[in-house]
């Protein structure tokens, strides 16, 4: 008891847990860690079963937990810290003069006691299930009385553990810098001193292996707190294997592998995709484009004000309809992890039906990038002072440098340009000429569908604060790139950041160019503005204010998904996440010379010489 005492005596903190900006709260930042104090007492008791998980290779498991206090009260509750020993050994030094703190890092999770048990305030036992991922650690339970504003330490778990927490996990595809090249991100605990990272993969029947780069993240290369202090998590090993020469269309299986120096092999489940179509080819193609998704725990945990409380339908109605679905769009705000590195983990999790299966690209949003004095556009500490760093490793996209965020690719018929709108994208920048190339180099005979993406809203936007700014966009949004729009004739533009749903007119210059609201033939003659930031995160509320561009408007979690079926007709759906059926649609039908015909500010050059 007294060894037991001992260990529990050093959760005493004096780390301080920064709360980033955020449309809402990270429910970690509601934690005061650094006013916890040692409240342990012999009659408390927590204990988790099963201790050890994953012995049939899952990478996801349901522990229970049983716990007892003396003196129960509505306001305890339970965190879970990973890795189970989160003691002053595992501080960085930061000053030698100054002792280091006790607890240097936030529960990756954490539960209110009565949420299982509402007798726990009366008898003062309970019980509890939560839902853990492989993380490359142990884990241990801590029971917590003074709610989480005075934390006191009650109790601590025995560990529990995953039979192999270093096995390679959670697999991103991603579209590769060529169309017939897929990239397979994905992470483990085995660095290159250890193990060879590959991927054995090939048509059914056949197989070859490719090898894998590996890179990780230290504290040091990020920028702020509470990534660099208390949401400070190693994130481990990511590796990433570029598949090449692929054949359109062609279904592939994979798996993730590492050859330990012993001879000895680490295998992951086996995978399944089917490589892209090469541009132009004319072929059924479906893509679905959502932002904001954040996560959920299914298991009801760190919920705040319900602050992503749509994350887990869009999921679901996605792996439900994945068959009919060829490629996915995030566009910005990924999991909001705001500087608590383990939601990352958590959130590669969570999509991984879907990311194992179809190319998942990523946009920058304010909550990956934005930090003061690191050459973001924006001034904020929306990341948690991750500073772009954990999205540009966690997953791949095909930019020239991670740091700039703005890529193009190709699927099909599709023309994507992905802007990032944490940089400056104004006349005369860098990105400006970026978007201008992308647009400009698209050949419409081959690919017709000509989409732009964002994270915030460049284009059109009815939420309250754009509004009550005057602006109805980001400021400086449109005034750059409207005449690049025009002048290439970009069929859609989808954004995030605005957590709703709302489509426009055609329209530009604020005049919408087609009266038409469901069936477009011919010209468009302006492009179709669409938010679709409602993919998980808490929704943002509409201006009061009618205006004339904007066609339909919902308050609601859902996400977009466009099907062409050839070089002439292309089908939008705006689908909710709670039931996944059609809220909002419309067609576009067209020919060739219906792209090259003359509009505003669109025409070439003509001459009046025979």
């Amino acid at each position: 008891m007294k060894e037991i005492k001992l260990r529990l005596a050093i959760l005493l903190v004096l780390a301080t847990l920064q709360n980033a900006s955020s449309h809402g709260e990270q429910p970690l930042s509601r934690i005061s860690i650094h006013k916890a104090t040692f409240a342990l007492h012999e009659l408390a008791y927590i204990q988790a079963s099963p201790t050890v998980l994953g012995l049939r290779g899952e990478n996801t498991e349901w522990v229970t937990l049983e716990f007892g206090s003396k003196n129960p009260s509505v306001d305890d509750w339970i965190g879970v810290f990973s890795p189970a020993n989160f003691s002053a050994s595992t501080c960085p030094e930061e000053n030698p003069r100054v002792y280091p703190p006790f607890l240097c890092s936030a529960p990756i999770k954490f539960q209110y006691a009565n949420y299982s048990a509402p007798e726990y305030k009366d008898t003062g036992k309970g019980f509890l299930k939560l839902q853990l991922i492989n993380q490359r650690s142990d884990f241990s339970f801590v029971l917590f009385s003074g709610g989480l504003l005075n934390p006191k330490v009650v109790a601590v778990s025995n560990h529990v553990a995953f039979s192999n927490p270093d096995a390679p996990v959670y697999p991103r595809l991603a579209q590769g810098k060529e169309w017939n090249e897929m990239t397979v991100t994905w992470t483990s605990g085995y660095g290159i001193n250890e193990a060879e990272p590959f991927v054995e993969w090939g048509p059914r029947g056949e197989s070859m292996r490719s090898p894998a780069v590996t890179q990780t993240v230290d504290r040091n290369s990020l920028c702020g707190a509470p990534a660099r202090t208390v949401g400070w998590r190693d994130p481990g090993f990511i590796h990433t294997s570029f598949l090449k020469e692929l054949w359109p269309n062609r279904a592939y299986m994979y798996k993730l592998g590492h050859r330990l120096f012993n001879g000895t092999y680490i295998w992951s489940q086996t995978y399944h995709f089917r490589a892209s179509p090469y541009p132009g080819q004319n072929s059924l193609q479906r893509v679905v484009i959502f932002g904001d998704m954040g996560k959920d725990e299914a298991d009801g945990s760190n919920e705040y004000n319900n602050f992503q409380r749509g994350s887990l339908n869009t999921t679901k109605q996605l792996m439900r309809d994945l068959k009919n679905i060829d490629i996915v769009f995030h566009i910005g705000d990924i999991c909001y992890a705001n500087g608590y590195l383990s939601q990352w983990d958590q959130f590669t999790a969570q999509v991984e039906p879907i990311a194992s299966t179809v190319p998942y690209m990523i946009a920058s949003g304010n909550h990956e990038r934005d930090w003061p004095g690191t050459g973001s556009f924006y001034e904020n500490m929306d990341s948690g002072g991750e500073c772009g760093v954990l999205a540009e490793n966690m997953f791949y996209v095909p930019t020239e440098t991670r740091a700039k965020f703005w890529y193009s690719t190709d699927y099909g018929m599709f023309r994507f340009c992905i802007a990032d709108t944490e940089h400056d994208w104004r006349e005369g920048t860098e990105q400006y000429k970026f978007i201008e190339h992308c647009l400009a180099s698209v050949d419409r005979q081959k690919q017709p569908w000509l989409i732009f993406l964002a994270h915030r809203v460049l284009g059109y936007s009815s939420c309250i604060s754009y509004a009550e700014e005057g602006s109805f966009e980001e400021p400086m949004g449109r005034e750059s790139l409207q005449k690049l729009w025009q002048k290439y004739k970009v069929d859609i533009a989808l954004y995030g950041h605005v957590h709703n749903y709302e489509r426009t007119c055609p329209i530009y210059q604020n005049i919408c160019t087609n009266e038409e609201k469901h069936y477009y033939k011919g010209s468009l003659n302006g492009t179709i503005h669409v938010v679709a930031g409602g993919a998980g995160a808490s929704l943002s509320t509409f201006t009061t204010l009618q205006t004339k561009w904007s066609i339909f408007k919902d308050y609601d979690h859902g996400f977009v998904k466009l099907t062409a079926f050839d070089h002439s007709n292309l089908l939008f759906e705006y689908k909710k996440s709670r039931d996944g059926q059609v809220y909002d649609s419309f067609r576009i039908s067209r020919d060739y010379r219906d792209i090259l015909a003359c509009t505003v500010d669109s025409c070439s050059t003509t001459t009046l010489a025979s």
